[in-house]
């Protein structure tokens, strides 16, 4: 099975209270699974790494072997993509997990899109930091 799935991680500080927002969706772009949700106390990077751990892990659950990711982290992208280096030692594990996670996936493609076109994810972490803090969702 084939999805298409976006990934937004969020930290309010940097270190600070961090969510993820993954939204998945079948080859006819219809939404089969999202995920919203805290994750701690984490940076900017690590968030955007533990939404990608998330969203691999919730696609394997749902017998998803083919995988085109979208993510508006460019660093995140040209890591994983083996452009940059990863050289932060908090990223490392992190990028680890995904490899191995990717390494288990028929097929596995992840490319940096704007903001705007990441929307729905970039939502979902938001609302998972604004239920985390108690704040009443908009």
């Amino acid at each position: 099975m084939r999805a298409i799935i976006n990934i937004d991680g969020a930290s309010h500080g940097n270190p600070g209270p961090a969510g993820i927002g993954v939204v998945i969706r079948d080859e006819k772009h219809k939404i089969i699974a999202n995920i919203s949700q805290a994750i701690g106390r984490t940076t900017n990077n690590q968030a955007e790494y533990r939404a990608i751990i998330a969203a691999l892990e919730k696609a394997s659950r749902l017998g998803i072997n083919e995988v085109e990711m979208r993510s508006d982290s460019e660093l995140v992208v040209r890591q994983i993509n083996g452009r940059y280096r990863v050289k932060n030692a908090g990223l490392k594990p992190l990028y680890e997990k995904v490899k191995l996670l990717q390494s288990q996936m028929t097929s596995f493609t992840i490319t940096h899109v704007p903001r705007e076109e990441n929307q729905e994810a970039d939502n979902l972490a938001g609302k998972a930091l604004r239920l985390r803090s108690g704040q009443a969702l908009r």
